[in-house]
């Protein structure tokens, strides 16, 4: 399945207005110039500006024609699994199960599968997205709570600091 350009532009357009209207909703927080709405706000805005540069083919241009590299033997390998096409909606998809599901289960746990799921659609291998799963969670809740001040939720695995 492949996606004209012009859809998934309007698409993140429309999720990036999303996250930044969410974004403008939370509170400030009293007594600091930086509050927990300047993130959502930030990437919202941008990914709302990147759809609408992908919807209108702005930097077309620029990218250079898709070569296949054929594998030693002669023959490109195509993509296997009847779910291939599908990755495009990973993203929001995540997303979707993050919003739902974070409060109940905690920003880590959710963020590990979260994480994993997302290494292994992109190609890889458990030794590497296992690591990867577990430990980007708590740097991204470790920048999170001690540098930004912006509280995740604990859910049923709180870390000690």
């Amino acid at each position: 399945m492949r996606l004209p350009d012009r859809v998934t532009g309007l698409f993140l357009v429309g999720l990036g207005a999303a996250a930044a209207y969410g974004g403008w909703q939370l509170p400030p927080v009293p007594g600091q110039p930086v509050g927990p709405n300047v993130f959502p706000l930030v990437i919202g805005t941008g990914l709302a500006l990147c759809g609408l540069a992908i919807a209108l083919g702005i930097g077309r241009s620029f990218e250079e024609e898709e070569h296949l590299i054929p594998v030693e033997g002669g023959q490109v390998k195509p993509p296997t699994g009847k779910l291939y096409g599908l990755r495009a909606l990973l993203p929001p998809a995540l997303l979707l199960f993050y919003v739902a599901i974070a409060e109940r289960l905690g920003f880590i746990l959710t963020a590990t599968l979260i994480v994993y799921v997302t290494a292994t659609a992109l190609g890889a291998r458990w030794k590497v997205a296992l690591p990867l799963a577990v430990l980007a969670p708590i740097g991204i809740h470790l920048i999170f709570s001690k540098l930004l001040r912006v509280p995740l939720p604990p859910g049923v695995l709180p870390m000690p600091w």
